[in-house]
């Protein structure tokens, strides 16, 4: 598989994975990955910032794939390709048309940045 069909297919399965997340026949320990894969590919911030030189999209071409195949193993396959039929043309330009989707993304980093906040101040 060429790195061009690997990035369509990762583009493919975050919204499938999101739809995984939402489905009653995912175990519990793949949704609970699937939520981490999903904030983390919605995520305005990531463990190492872009503008380190190439660790910081090292990040992005390592963590976030990783991420996908382990979830993926642990959803049942009729599960997976149902949600993946299903995806299909859900986030066309590899972003959720509609923002609510990343409010939960936006406040566990808030409460994240809440938490340091309140450390440093003790």
């Amino acid at each position: 598989m060429g790195l061009k069909e690997w990035a369509a297919r990762l583009k493919r399965d975050i919204p499938a994975l999101f739809l995984a997340l939402k489905d009653k026949e995912t175990p519990l320990p793949a949704k609970i990955l699937a939520a981490v894969t999903v904030g983390y590919a919605l995520s305005p911030v990531d463990l190492v910032p872009d503008f380190i030189p190439v660790l910081g999209y090292l990040d992005d071409l390592l963590v976030l794939p990783l991420l996908a195949a382990l979830t993926i193993r642990l959803i049942p396959k009729p599960v997976l390709e149902r949600c993946r039929r299903e995806s299909e043309g859900m986030w066309a330009d590899g972003k959720p048309k509609r923002a609510v989707y990343a409010l939960p993304v936006i406040l566990i980093w808030l409460l994240i940045l809440l938490w340091i906040i309140r450390l440093l101040w003790e």
